[in-house]
């Protein structure tokens, strides 16, 4: 069998140009995002998600995150607004995060690393279908979530409790009536810049929207994300942590402010 990518020294995010080469281009993702270097665009609008509740699927553990699926065969869960030209359809979202709650997040605003970053990844259906929307530069839009450490959160409680029944790679679930704009923290600024999937291919077709604002979660709600196994269930027991990818070069972006 092929190498297979993950996150371990000998196939982590240092080896995945070997088989993914575009994970050395020029448009990778995350990056840090240094704010004293970004400047407000006026033109960036404000940007709205209208989500149906129903076109919540299933929830999955694949061995390298927890995702939950939605429905996107019809415009039902649509993303709108911002730096987008469109509206795009919402197929699913996961989190990345560390094996403790002092890292974990992809993307780093001054140096500062969040206890997990949670993707929303959207795709724009004027392609027809996902796999065309991977291959355009605007073809993807993902919304960036970054967790901190506070107190509990009650919404997110509910993809948490749904991890007992995903617990080792490969399992997957029922997951439905779920509407993930309750994991929206209350203000809605953002940072837009051009970058890739955080994991391999890394294609380059991705237009961020960077919530500055996190939302807290618990110690014990993280512990509880830490308790799933990248490993199947007739191996020995690996925790799935430390699933995120560290910043890569900008190499001349430029990243856009919401506000001022």
């Amino acid at each position: 069998m092929a190498k297979e990518w993950g996150y371990a020294s000998h196939n982590g995010p240092d080896h995945w140009h070997e088989l993914y080469p575009i994970a050395k281009g020029d448009n990778q993702s995350p990056i840090e995002l240094h704010t004293k270097d970004i400047k407000h665009d006026p033109s960036l609008q404000s940007w709205s998600a209208s989500y149906d509740p129903g076109s919540a699927k299933s929830i999955l553990n694949n061995g390298k995150t927890c995702r939950v699926v939605f429905d996107d065969t019809y415009d039902r869960s649509m993303l709108r607004g911002g730096p987008l030209t469109g509206p795009y359809r919402l197929r699913q979202f996961h989190l990345h995060w560390g094996s403790s709650d002092d890292h974990g997040s992809e993307h780093t605003v001054d140096g500062v690393k969040y206890a997990a970053e949670l993707h929303l990844v959207h795709w724009n259906p004027k392609y027809n279908t996902f796999g065309e929307a991977l291959k355009q530069p605007d073809g993807i839009a993902v919304v960036g979530i970054f967790l901190k450490i506070g107190r509990e959160k009650g919404e997110f409680q509910l993809v948490l409790d749904a991890l007992d029944k995903i617990k080792t790679k490969g399992k997957e679930a029922p997951f439905t009536h779920f509407d993930p704009s309750c994991l929206f923290p209350t203000c809605r600024d953002y940072w837009s810049y051009h970058g890739s999937f955080t994991t391999p291919p890394c294609e380059e077709c991705i237009v961020w929207l960077l919530l500055k604002e996190p939302i807290t979660v618990s110690s014990d709600q993280m512990a509880k994300l830490r308790s799933i196994y990248s490993s199947a269930e007739n191996e020995p027991p690996v925790p799935l942590v430390g699933n995120w990818r560290p910043p890569q070069p900008i190499k001349g972006r430029v990243v856009r402010a919401s506000f001022k």
